[in-house]
């Protein structure tokens, strides 16, 4: 049994692909390095990521693969599944080792695994842009914070730079603790030293940390809500289908 540990990287799992193949030794499992070893292996070989390698591998794949099976592949490691890295590394040999393209090809565990896994995080992301709801501060920041099933913020911030260009705003993942600042021009990961403070846990911003009209726009968005709902058309099944309950807590119209 051969064991690749590597720094949980995507650019670490491309130069797994590129190592694998040039000591033509595949690897059984692909652990996080200071992760628990099995208690019978034959080998460990420990990747160092080297991102020209990386990209010698990437530019591989965007010959074999269409623009919207490279999205996929990139979408379903950021489903952060418990064996991704050997799954995709398995797709990947697949889809180089093929004389032709394999990527519709359903039939194949990895394949369709690798496709229902980008779907499940490119509905996540879609999910995001739609209930994100932002509070703005007394400073004039607009700060957004929502708790997604999958690392999908690094996919939601190019449009939340072209929707909201003129405006200041932080976006904050209170699963992953981290999150996207854009100050006007540039867009920035930040992270928090204090994460236990409030409203890095619940998503909501203390009164004391808004602007002096932001309760009052609230309200108003809370009115208009209401005012829309028609009672004898509820459906709370439908409702709930496509607005999930695991996102309420974020919504204003929800408290």
């Amino acid at each position: 049994m051969t064991i690749f540990l590597y720094d949980q990287t995507f650019e670490g799992l491309l130069t797994a692909v590129f190592d694998a193949y040039s000591r033509k030794s595949f690897p059984d499992s692909i652990l996080k390095i200071g992760e628990p070893l099995p208690l019978f292996y034959d080998e460990v070989y420990t990747i160092v990521t080297d991102y020209e390698k990386a990209e010698r591998v990437w530019k591989l794949l965007v010959r074999k693969l269409s623009k919207g099976a490279l999205t996929t592949l990139t979408y379903s490691w950021l489903s952060e599944a418990p064996d991704i890295a050997m799954l995709l590394f398995r797709y990947i040999r697949k889809i180089t080792d093929a004389p032709r393209s394999i990527e519709t090809n359903f039939a194949d565990p990895d394949i369709l695994a690798v496709t229902k896994l980008g779907k499940k995080v490119a509905d996540e992301r879609y999910r995001i842009l739609q209930f994100m709801r932002f509070q703005k501060t007394s400073e004039g920041i607009y700060y957004g914070a929502m708790e997604p099933l999958y690392d999908v913020f690094p996919l939601t911030i190019n449009h939340f730079r072209d929707r909201f260009a003129d405006q200041k705003w932080l976006i904050y993942d209170v699963k992953r603790k981290y999150g996207y600042y854009y100050d006007g021009q540039n867009i920035d990961e930040i992270t928090f030293s204090n994460p236990l403070q409030t409203h890095l846990l619940t998503g909501k911003l203390d009164d004391s940390l808004l602007d002096k009209d932001e309760k009052l726009f609230q309200t108003l968005w809370k009115s208009y809500f209401k005012s829309i709902c028609i009672k004898e058309r509820l459906n709370p099944v439908k409702h709930k289908k496509d607005m999930p309950v695991r996102y309420w807590k974020y919504l204003t119209e929800k408290n």
